[in-house]
């Protein structure tokens, strides 16, 4: 059985969406009380956030829009940028423990204290770009611990494997000119859900081209197409990279029970998916998996979906 750690913190709560948001803080108490009823807490390393130190986040984010964030945050507007991205005066606040957590916990990977990690943060990140919040995200998590593992412990190639069903416009935006990340995304084809990016040709920028690979998926597909594009457009990129850490974006809203999308992966389909990302971990990265979520939004299939996730990085 690995060391497997479990990011949990309950100021990830205090991140107030509003009644009607789908991004709640019952996304978290959902996949807490499925991973204990399952029994594996016990099998866990439970880790609580730590507080981000600011110069990460100027790694990824301009000075300028971090500032705005704060400003509008505190002033007690409830929304930033765009209508979804609701927040109250904690969010900025809760946005560095978030950002923190995962970086605390690539650091104990790096200095092998664990062998991988499950951090169940809010507010999500992949969809926030160096100046814009999108899509319930305010800092990209997975951006900065990524130059975070690249400035402190000189992991010279990254790769982000993101299965969210709505493409990682951000993560994209931040890497599309940096050949040292290689950013794979399978998620529901731009034309029929947000936000609107992520087609095939989309490989990339100038010394970038070809780090960047996308799968859209049409609606209404599930385990057989995502088997099929993750077999013949994931596996020989990351052969080819052969990367020395795995940073996985983890989002289980593409669950056939899910509302956020219309494509139909099982939970069965789900394991495969993790199953797959693992066996490469373990192949090319010495095991180092670092699992962020993302989005999944439905409450009585959360807590199933992160219970099997992190019996398959506990190899149990």
């Amino acid at each position: 059985m690995k060391r497997t750690g479990y990011l949990h913190d309950n100021r990830y709560l205090l991140h107030d969406t509003g009644p009607y948001h789908p991004e709640t803080a019952d996304r978290l108490t959902a996949i807490f009380d499925g991973i204990q009823a399952a029994g594996l807490l016990d099998q866990l390393i439970l880790l609580p956030a730590v507080r981000a130190d600011l110069k990460w986040i100027q790694t990824v984010h301009a000075q300028s829009y971090i500032r705005r964030f704060e400003e509008v945050c505190l002033s007690g507007n409830r929304t930033f940028d765009y209508p979804d991205n609701q927040m109250c005066v904690d969010t900025y606040e809760t946005a560095f423990l978030a950002v923190g957590g995962v970086i605390d916990v690539a650091r104990r990977i790096m200095e092998d204290e664990l062998d991988n990690a499950f951090c169940a943060i809010r507010p999500p990140g992949h969809h926030a770009e160096s100046n814009q919040a999108m899509g319930f995200c305010y800092f990209n998590n997975v951006a900065i611990a990524t130059r975070y593992l690249q400035q402190t412990h000189g992991v010279e190639r990254i790769g982000i494997i993101d299965f969210d069903v709505h493409h990682g416009n951000g993560t994209q935006q931040i890497f599309e000119e940096d050949p040292s990340v290689f950013y794979y995304s399978i998620h529901q084809h731009p034309s029929f859900a947000f936000p609107g990016t992520g087609r095939e040709f989309e490989e990339g920028e100038g010394p970038g081209q070809g780090f960047t690979k996308n799968s859209p998926v049409l609606p209404g597909q599930g385990d057989g197409t995502y088997k099929k594009l993750i077999e013949s457009d994931m596996l020989p990129v990351i052969d080819r990279f052969n990367p020395q850490f795995i940073i996985v974006s983890c989002g289980f809203d593409g669950h056939e029970d899910d509302d956020m999308s219309d494509i139909s992966l099982s939970t069965e389909g789900y394991s495969w998916i993790m199953e797959t990302i693992m066996k490469m971990g373990d192949q090319y990265a010495a095991g180092r998996v670092l699992s962020v979520l993302e989005g999944g939004y439905c409450l009585e299939r959360l807590g199933e979906l992160a219970a099997n996730h992190v019996r398959i990085l506990l190899d149990a």
